[in-house]
């Protein structure tokens, strides 16, 4: 039995008791989860150890890399700049990135790299670690990189370009980097702890990642469904399919955990936070939270009521040519349906592969995020997750 430490208001106790059973039935190691609702937050929850090899206690500020969780904070970047004038979403990517009219993309638009349809999901040539965290190659190379599908045409989930898209849009709209902008703009207003390019004096927080295998026993107790005839880890598998090339943008084996990689800014993939800080995040996107009010009259706002119509709005649904899958993607967020559920239809936030998520969900008041370090073989539902998930789901319910 794991000790879970931290707090639940009264009518969320099943989301303590769901956070537990990850432990118990679905193999988790160290993670934490928070809940915020109508900007209160009702849930803070952290248990086991900050290490997969069981040597250091998960402490209250734990932060965790959260892979693909991170395109969340990453998209708020450019949806604030158009928010403020500085972006158009509509104008083609060439307009402030000249070189990326190379090869066929001078009809590319800002809207089409958000919603996974620049055609660029993968490049001939994958970076090594080094180049993807220069902050000139990736960029370099995304610009002179030939559509691998019409652009515009259909959504391919660009899972690691999408580093080099946003951050190079957001330098040329802003004059700042990617990571310096949300330290700047999102989490130093909102007293976050989350970062694109972690500072050398937070290293002591973060917590190391592994793979992990839940027990067989897991899998069983708990009805995981089967692999659909096509499924995205059977395409990986293929090293010519166009998922393999994606996931293989930067050259497999550089290490999560290296004090480099996580100091570099890349959107797609390397964001640092606790899951407290994800969840409200996401709660201020859509309404005030405790301390901070998106009235002020200083001016300090996330989303206005139009940009987060424009993030849960539907851009691109249906067959995804890297995931294989059908996905649903609005203005840089994933949205709810059966690739990766959420909590309902408004809902939009981002999974991260092997277990993190993060979302939204308007109509209920909901800020979710949930962190862990034992990254599981999944990509966009995982199973302890969606246990928490349903867990939110019926205190909701409860509470009507």
């Amino acid at each position: 039995m794991v000790d879970v430490h931290g707090t639940v208001t009264d009518g969320f106790e099943p989301v303590r008791e769901a956070f537990a059973r990850n432990f118990e039935l679905r193999g988790d190691r160290g993670a934490a989860f928070a809940l915020y609702r109508d900007g209160r937050k009702v849930a803070d929850l952290w248990a086991g150890t900050a290490d997969p090899e069981g040597d250091e206690p998960w402490r209250e500020d734990t932060a965790q890399v959260v892979r693909s969780a991170t395109k969340g904070p990453a998209a708020a970047c450019l949806l604030l700049l158009h928010q403020r004038g500085q972006l158009d979403l509509d104008a083609p990517v060439g307009t402030y990135w000249p070189a990326f009219k190379a090869a066929g993309k001078d009809r590319v638009t800002v809207r089409d790299v958000l919603a996974h349809r620049a055609g660029v999901p993968a490049l001939d040539v994958p970076l090594t670690p080094e180049q993807a965290l220069d902050g000139v190659s990736g960029p370099r190379a995304v610009a002179a990189q030939a559509p691998l599908f019409p652009p515009g045409s259909t959504h391919g989930y660009h899972a690691q370009t999408y580093s080099w898209l946003l951050g190079e849009l957001v330098l040329r709209a802003s004059g700042r980097s990617l990571g310096r902008y949300i330290a700047e703009e999102i989490t130093r207003p909102l007293g976050l702890d989350l970062w694109v390019g972690l500072p050398p004096g937070q290293a002591h927080r973060v917590g190391r990642i592994a793979e992990v295998t839940p027990p067989a026993a897991a899998v069983a107790a708990n009805g995981l469904r089967a692999r659909p005839k096509q499924s995205v880890h059977d395409a990986y598998a293929n090293p010519d399919s166009l998922t393999r090339r994606a996931f293989a943008a930067i050259t497999p084996g550089y290490d999560e955990n290296d004090p480099a990689f996580r100091a570099g800014e890349l959107a797609a993939s390397n964001g640092i936070a606790t899951a407290r800080s994800l969840a409200r995040f996401y709660a201020a996107l859509i309404g005030d939270v405790d301390g901070y009010r998106k009235s002020d009259a200083d001016g300090r706002m996330l989303f206005a009521p139009a940009t987060v119509t424009g993030a849960r709005t539907v851009e691109s649904d249906g067959p995804d040519q890297v995931l294989v899958v059908n996905t649903r993607f609005g203005l840089g967020y994933m949205l709810h349906g059966p690739a990766s559920p959420f909590l309902g239809p408004a809902s939009f936030g981002h999974p991260g592969r092997g277990g993190p998520l993060a979302f939204a969900d308007p109509d209920a008041g909901i800020g979710f995020g949930y962190i862990t370090n034992g990254m599981q073989k999944n990509v966009t539902s995982d199973p302890r997750a969606q246990a928490l998930v349903r867990a939110v789901r019926e205190c909701l319910t409860a509470t009507r």
